[in-house]
């Protein structure tokens, strides 16, 4: 079993893997729905659940995006992700980037669910 550092060493190289995975001609279509879905995610300064929230926060950074991760990497095909792995190396040397836009789609969960909420009361 995989202690917590590598696996956090593992999540730096295969997040840029599954991006190019993503851009892979090899890469089957569900499994680009996937990556992009997982690439999103990974890169949003927002999480789905706030780390402010008690306990609940980091399990978003501890289950939520390695399961995002690992289900992504079983829809790629070996060969491919093995090929973006290598030429993924060294592309985080200085952390994840931090892109803004990511978080759209997060934002837009959290209003839709909000919307929803509002509705069901009748508020």
């Amino acid at each position: 079993m995989m202690k917590l550092k590598e696996r956090a060493k593992r999540l730096k190289t295969d997040i840029p893997a599954i991006f190019l995975a993503m851009k892979d001609k090899d890469t089957p279509i569900i499994a680009k729905i996937f990556a992009g879905c997982t690439v999103v995610y990974a890169l949003s300064p927002i999480d789905f659940i706030p780390d402010f929230i008690p306990v609940l926060g980091y399990l978003d950074d501890v289950i939520l995006l390695p399961a995002f991760v690992a289900l992504t990497i079983k829809l790629i095909p070996k060969d491919v992700m093995e090929r973006n792995r290598r030429l993924s190396e060294g592309v985080w040397k200085d952390g994840k980037p931090q892109k803004w836009y990511y978080a759209i789609p997060i934002v837009a969960i959290w209003f839709l669910i909000i919307w929803l909420i509002i509705k069901a009361f009748g508020l």
